[in-house]
């Protein structure tokens, strides 16, 4: 007898719609499997026998043969044990074929039936209602995430004998049914406020500067100046999240199996900090079968780069057509793959290898050579793509122990989202393009032309700034939209003359 079970493939972030045919025949008993499976797939057939037999259940003795279909797909991991033990009951007619049509399977079975978390839940499930599914079988671990697609009725399975329970029509599995408020309820605390933050006023207001529109920032200063606090109290002060917003980032979580057993939706931006040790497939995405790396887990966040000139030449190179495209393109023989990459970058070094050079208050011991040799590990071309050069120095003793709070993050992040809001609504006619344009840091040279002019005193002040810090086209367009950020900061509707002098003192003394 021939059964036929609709499970999913996932292809980077997105879903393909696989059908996993089961046949069994007369000879030989055994277990033939085709369609491209790899390792992890070929062994379901011990999974799934002993999943059925221990479920209370007869494995056939037959020649079974199992075609995971189109079969130029590769299939990978145990998600398709649930759909195969489903296919391998029905064509044994031990559960009937009309209970699983237009629904999708989905999981991995342990031996003695359980159904168990897998990866990827929210594409799958996205694609099978775009693709007007109407039940979706998963694992109840996982239900809450395929609950997020409104429209699908999601059916949790805890077991393979519940499960067949429920096929047979004796003991029917309620739908689940998603908390109330999931989106709108109270974000959670912090790790870290602005608040705690003695001193270093400047830097805080260039931080909020670069949240306010997504801005790259660049931390320079001796060791313990703050600069790794600073950056890690970055998300404090980022707007939230649309809805939109959080399951593109929730599908980048859940593909890449890093999605918290207990959070079925990520509620905050994202903050990234690899260790400078990490490899170019970890940073920029890739491997035999391309995965997500740090710069698209980064995505709609904050990807911290601590100690800058220890990454590696190769790896960090690699981060410049993403900082512009915001999205990052894996080729391999087999095809292509394109990843969300829209994250602002942070990054902070020292300015020498001992870290105390143009340190007022304790001497350099490197030599002329030794510091530039290590300023010039960072290219130019990447240097000039952040927005924001500060200075971070050492906080003296009187600020330390200060016992006064500093301004919290929750008004700063205030002024941070009403100038968000100010950007929405000018970039409304531009957010259905691809990639959607959601701030002043996505403008491209035809919105800069658009939206940043300037008066004739403005167009001297940067003429004269061009001049003397001989910047490059692109810190010319980097420098009028961050001077566009600032007046929406200040409510202004035109960039003026304090909002373009302040942008201008954000780049560095020398040129790139």
């Amino acid at each position: 007898m021939l059964a036929k079970v609709t499970s999913c493939a996932l292809v980077g972030l997105e879903g393909v719609l696989v059908s996993v045919e089961v046949d069994t025949a007369r000879g030989m008993p055994g277990l033939i499997m085709v369609g491209l499976p790899d390792a992890a797939v070929k062994e379901s057939s011990e999974r799934v026998r002993a999943a059925i037999r221990n479920s209370g259940f007869l494995f056939p003795n037959k020649r079974i043969t199992i075609n995971l279909a189109p079969a130029d797909i590769r299939k990978e991991g145990p998600v398709y044990d649930l759909p195969i033990a489903v296919g391998v009951m029905i064509a044994s007619e031990q559960a009937w074929p009309q209970q699983v049509e237009g629904a999708l399977f989905i999981g991995e079975l342990s031996l003695d039936g359980s159904v168990c978390h897998v990866n990827g839940i929210l594409p799958i499930a996205a694609l099978a209602h775009q693709q007007r599914l109407r039940r979706l079988f998963v694992p109840a671990a996982d239900a809450p995430e395929a609950a997020l697609i409104d429209g699908l009725e999601v059916i949790p399975v805890e077991n393979l004998g519940q499960l067949a329970a429920h096929l047979q029509g004796l003991r029917v599995i309620p739908p689940y049914t998603p908390g109330q408020g999931l989106a709108s309820s109270p974000l959670p605390p912090y790790a870290a406020d602005f608040a705690e933050i003695k001193g270093q006023e400047h830097v805080k207001r260039a931080l909020e500067v670069a949240a306010a529109a997504g801005h790259n920032v660049l931390l320079s200063g001796p060791p313990g100046a703050g600069k790794t606090l600073l950056a890690r109290s970055m998300p404090s002060i980022l707007p939230a999240m649309s809805v939109e917003e959080a399951l593109e980032v929730t599908k980048i979580y859940s593909v890449a199996g890093l999605l918290p057993p207990d959070t079925p939706l990520i509620r905050h931006r994202p903050f990234r900090a690899p260790h400078h040790t990490i490899s170019h497939a970890g940073l920029v995405g890739g491997g035999n079968w391309p995965r997500p790396g740090e710069i698209s887990l980064a995505h709609r966040g904050v990807l911290f780069l601590d100690e800058l000139p220890e990454f590696g030449s190769r790896e960090l190179e690699g981060l410049r057509q993403p900082l512009e495209d915001h999205q990052v393109s894996i080729a391999r023989a087999s095809g292509t793959l394109t990843f969300p990459a829209n994250f602002m970058l942070v990054a902070a070094l020292n300015p020498c290898p001992c870290g105390y050079y143009g340190d007022p208050l304790r001497e350099c011991t490197c030599s002329m050579q030794a510091i530039s040799r290590y300023q010039k590990r960072i290219s130019g071309p990447l240097l000039d793509r952040f927005d924001i050069h500060v200075e971070v120095p050492r906080v003296d003793y009187e600020k330390l122990t200060d016992g006064r709070l500093g301004e919290p993050s929750e008004a700063i992040r205030a002024r941070v989202e009403a100038a968000r809001e100010v950007q929405r609504q000018r970039f409304a006619a531009w957010a259905v393009r691809e990639p959607p344009l959601l701030c002043n840091a996505d403008m491209g040279p035809s919105e800069v032309r658009q939206i940043c002019s300037l008066d004739e005193a403005g167009r001297g002040l940067i003429k004269a700034a061009m001049q003397q810090l001989q910047m490059s086209a692109r810190a010319f367009h980097r420098i009028l939209k961050l001077a566009r950020t600032i007046a929406d900061l200040a409510g202004s509707a035109r960039i003026e003359i304090p909002h373009l002098a302040e942008a201008i003192q954000y780049r560095p003394r020398r040129a790139s």
